[in-house]
């Protein structure tokens, strides 16, 4: 009858559905000498169980503190693209104000140059102008 309690245990234990009083009492019956040759395979894992519960890790770990270099860099990154965004904005704005000048001096180039045509023409006028006076007086 207690074989039979013990089987149903097991299967209850397989299925994770015992309390922590039936998995007592499954490590304790496995501890014992006396356990149903079926179930002497699952004495082993009862018994690593029972020791690796009572295990501790008594090494020293040496905690040194780590300097997070990811961190360091993506400040580092920021702090480039903000250096980047407010000089490069400014050397932008700086080039297209050159830009700007050299074009309108073109443009003012142009139309001095046409200009300096039109004051020939007018020479040619002033001429014609003092040729008509002359006329005028002689008649």
């Amino acid at each position: 009858m207690e074989l039979d309690r013990k089987e149903k245990l097991l299967e209850k234990y397989f299925e994770a559905s015992t309390t922590v009083a039936e998995e007592n009492e499954l490590r304790d019956y496995f501890a014992k000498e006396e356990v149903a040759p079926h179930l002497k395979q699952y004495a082993p894992m009862f018994t690593y169980f029972s020791e690796a519960k009572d295990e501790r890790f008594t090494k020293q770990v040496p905690l040194k503190p780590r300097v997070n270099f990811y961190k360091w860099i993506s400040v580092a990154a920021v702090a480039v693209m903000a250096f980047g965004i407010y000089f490069g904005n400014d050397y932008r704005e700086q080039r297209e104000a050159e830009y700007a000048y050299n074009q309108t001096r073109m443009a003012l180039g142009l139309l001095a140059e046409n200009f300096d045509r039109g004051t020939e023409k007018v020479a040619y006028l002033k001429e014609f102008e003092n040729t008509k006076q002359k006329i005028y007086k002689n008649n």
